[in-house]
């Protein structure tokens, strides 16, 4: 509704055609957005807690008229760019304090302030690269600005998630309401930043604090949308002025980053000692402006309020103008005369902190209203501010409009804010056409953070005409050809190596239940004991050091329904899902959609509470076989999809080394000299390789042909001669950082098990034989960790990288 009370056009239009939508239909999409979001594993992080939870996305977008939308971009381009260059002021001449327009306290009392960063001229120019700001709409329909945002503003990448899902289920919602894209959005960002950079085709990298971040899906999800490189503090290194990236072929120079982490935290050597996120030296190449950042750490200051008092100020002397976006009125209580302002009307105003949000008497993080506490803490607050005043501000207390919301079946108004986002382009600010929204569940709007009950909901902004069709993809004619990267991290390439080990772990466990369970189903005689005491024991689980000692299990269907479900065994099909899903995340930005939904799949699949009473063991086959048909899957999609360059080469190189191993852990348990037709049989079932082996030999199982099958014979992709020959393949197509010619340590490893397998004869294989091939692989992963995963203060060589560009 307008303020008059009227429904506006663009409802009006939406509701008629939502009409169309029959409730069965509506019900369907709704739950279409809902697999979205589980397939695609879009999740957020509460602070304080360790799992993911779903993304908590409405039923409805929030619609904004095209034309209110344009005030809305003037006034937050100028918010932008007068932000910008009160940080240039700030950190250079100091005009502003000198002259009276800001206090020095609001400025020097900040711990956004970053002292080592006064007099610098950022690389490219500017401060402020990516601005957001919080605003809402009041009763009357004016939007007010709450609060601003250039720390590492987030939610720009949970908007286009957002877009993404309801494009699919609103599809021709979308389209007939003339909805304008963001595509180009950040394409112009994007551009923004390679522009700023000194070399024409510049390495760009997402600066991220790591998986535990609350964000973390949001950061993986934009690096891999706008191409930039996902890196974590470890991953950089500064040498010469200049920031580099630890990758596989050796340091390669970094040009940009999007900050991600929180300005006290990047860099342990000047600002916090404790930091184990950040990059030693940051600081020095920023000032010497060999790397463009967006945003400069010291861009903390636009988020203090004390300093909102000031701003119409500012923007007069700055810009010449008045603001165009009103912000809600605020009194720093450090200020002349504002802590009797606010005191004197405590039970009007809503008291925040001015540069933490947690200094005495506040909730961490919350805002608090005098008329709603309780004596004690309304005189303990009021104490705090008297005694020391600089760390609060008073503000107006302004009621949010509200926007209408999918509840329970029916449709309802909830209050909202809005966060609105700004990039520097080189023709200015450019302003995302729609932004993030954030609903609260109740009619409390007071602290809209995604924790609990808050809603996100996608941005619609309705133009009367047809909009262009934008793509992220640019339209130059010129751009170079590149078919190989020499960008993988050594931390992406650990996690790829592990996702691979894991996934083949998963399935040698899967396979196992299957065979064990099939055996017991049969009835098999009592000369094959022996071949299921043997599964047995491979079977019965190793609990991980550091969970509770699980109940002892007894049957063999509780054997195996332990070896399937229960996490709490580190050898269980749910343990190693769960551990491939971890891994997976840390390089969510190098994995499909498609392949992402699968893993999520297996999991689910896996991670079945273990039921009161045994499941019979068909069941458990039935189980086993649909995870490992979800493995299979995936591994297609990784075989045919994933790019042929460094990071499938360490995924395959994972999962060639598992599966050695394993093998050979089979050959000295099932094919030992006194080794009995069926203990031969269940490797053969194991290895994936009964037909192969009856269409080679007519003649019954022998002990000579099954070690050559399992253990020798290039041809069977289960061998582990296969596996050291694909291994071989890989290693010889990563780049060598010795300049003398001579072979590293994994190539010689591997060079040597596979000369030695190729001459091998069968018949003399014996389990010190087998033992040793399972040592040289064990060798050989070691190896290949050492080689290229490095981490810390051994992770750079001093030889000269040759090989990938």
């Amino acid at each position: 509704m307008d303020p008059d009370g009227v429904a506006r056009q663009h409802w009006v239009k939406f509701f008629v055609a939502l009409a169309r939508y029959s409730q069965k239909d509506l019900a369907q999409r709704f739950e279409t957005a809902d697999r979205l979001i589980r397939e695609t594993g879009m999740s957020y992080r509460v602070y304080g807690e360790t799992s993911e939870r779903s993304w908590p996305l409405g039923r409805l977008p929030l619609l904004i008229d095209g034309a209110e939308w344009a005030g809305i971009e003037r006034g937050i381009a100028q918010r932008a760019e007068l932000w910008d260059r009160a940080l240039s002021d700030i950190y250079g001449q100091g005009r502003l304090v000198s002259e009276g327009v800001l206090p020095a306290s609001a400025v020097l009392g900040s711990p956004d302030f970053i002292r080592p960063l006064h007099g610098v001229r950022p690389a490219g120019g500017r401060w402020l690269r990516f601005y957001a700001a919080d605003i809402g709409r009041g009763p009357d329909g004016r939007w007010w600005v709450l609060g601003d945002r250039a720390q590492a503003p987030s939610g720009a990448g949970h908007a286009l998630e957002n877009r993404l899902v309801f494009t699919r289920v609103f599809a021709n919602l979308y389209r007939d309401l003339n909805v304008d894209r963001l595509a180009g959005f950040f394409r112009e960002f994007r551009a923004g930043l390679v522009g700023a950079a000194t070399r024409s085709e510049p390495r760009i990298c997402l600066l991220t604090p790591g998986p535990y971040s609350q964000t973390y899906y949001e950061q993986a999800y934009l690096a891999r949308y706008l191409g930039f490189l996902l890196v974590e503090g470890g991953d950089l290194v500064v040498r010469d002025d200049k920031v580099h990236v630890r990758t596989i072929a050796g340091l390669k120079r970094a040009d940009a980053l999007l900050r991600r982490i929180d300005a006290e935290w990047c860099d342990p050597l000047e600002l916090n000692a404790a930091s184990q996120l950040g990059v030693p030296g940051l600081m020095e190449s920023i000032r010497a402006g060999e790397v463009v950042v967006a945003n400069m750490p010291g861009a903390g200051l636009v988020e203090s309020r004390a300093l909102l008092g000031y701003l119409q100020a500012m923007s007069r002397r700055l810009l010449g103008e008045d603001l165009l976006l009103p912000h809600i009125a605020t009194w720093w209580c450090g200020g002349p005369n504002a802590i009797e302002s606010v005191l004197s009307d405590f039970d009007n105003k809503a008291i925040s902190g001015a540069f933490i949000d947690n200094p005495p008497g506040l909730e961490a993080g919350r805002t608090a209203l005098p008329a709603e506490l309780d004596p004690n803490q309304r005189e303990r607050l009021r104490r705090a501010i008297e005694r020391r005043g600089v760390d609060y501000v008073g503000q107006e207390i302004v009621r949010l409009s509200t926007t209408p919301a999918w509840i329970d079946g029916s449709i309802q108004p909830r209050p909202f804010t809005l966060r609105v986002f700004a990039a520097a382009t080189p023709d200015g600010w450019r302003i995302m056409p729609g932004g993030f929204c954030r609903m609260s569940d109740n009619i409390d709007a007071r602290a809209l953070s995604m924790g609990e009950g808050v809603t996100s909901a996608d941005v619609w902004v309705i133009e009367d005409k047809p909009v262009e069709q934008t793509t992220l993809l640019s339209s130059g004619d010129n751009v170079r050809i590149v078919r190989q990267l020499g960008n993988l991290p050594s931390r992406a390439a650990d996690n790829l190596f592990w996702f691979g080990r894991y996934l083949e772990r998963a399935e040698a466990t899967l396979r196992l239940v299957r065979c064990y369970c099939t055996r017991v189903t049969e009835g098999a005689p009592d000369d094959a004991a022996s071949a299921r005491a043997r599964l047995q024991s491979l079977l019965t689980p190793r609990r991980a050091e550091d969970e509770p000692k699980a109940p002892v299990t007894k049957s063999p269907a509780e054997i195996a329904a332990a070896a399937l479900h229960d996490p709490r065994y580190v050898s269980s099909g749910a343990a190693l899902a769960r551990a491939a899903r971890s891994a997976a995340s840390i390089i969510r930005e190098r994995l499909s959609q498609d392949i992402w939904q699968i893993l999520g799949d297996l999991e689910h699949r896996l991670a079945i509470p273990l039921p009161s009473s045994p499941l019979p063991e068909a069941e458990l086959i039935d189980r086993a076989e649909g995870a490992l048909h979800a493995l299979s899957a995936l591994s297609g999609l990784i075989q045919e999809n994933f790019n042929r360059v460094a990071g499938w080469a360490f995924l395959d190189i994972g999962r060639r080394v598992e599966r050695g191993i394993s093998t050979c852990g089979l050959a000295r348990m099932f094919a030992d000299r006194g080794a009995t037709a069926d203990n031969l049989d269940v490797i053969l079932d194991l290895i994936d390789s009964q037909i192969t082996y009856r269409s080679r030999y007519l003649v019954g199982v022998a002990l000579a042909p099954v070690l050559d099958m399992a253990l020798l014979d290039p041809n069977n992709p289960r061998s582990v001669a296969f596996q050291v020959q694909r291994i071989n393949e890989h290693l010889a197509g990563l780049p060598t950082l010795r300049q003398d010619g001579m072979l590293e340590a994994p190539q010689r490893i591997a060079r040597m098990l596979d000369a030695d397998l190729s001459v091998a004869e069968a018949g003399k294989f014996d389990n010190t034989r087998i033992t040793s091939v399972e040592q040289s692989l064990t060798s050989l992963a070691l190896a290949v960790e050492a080689r290229y995963f490095l981490q810390g203060s051994n992770a750079v060589r001093a030889e000269t990288p040759k090989g990938l560009a």
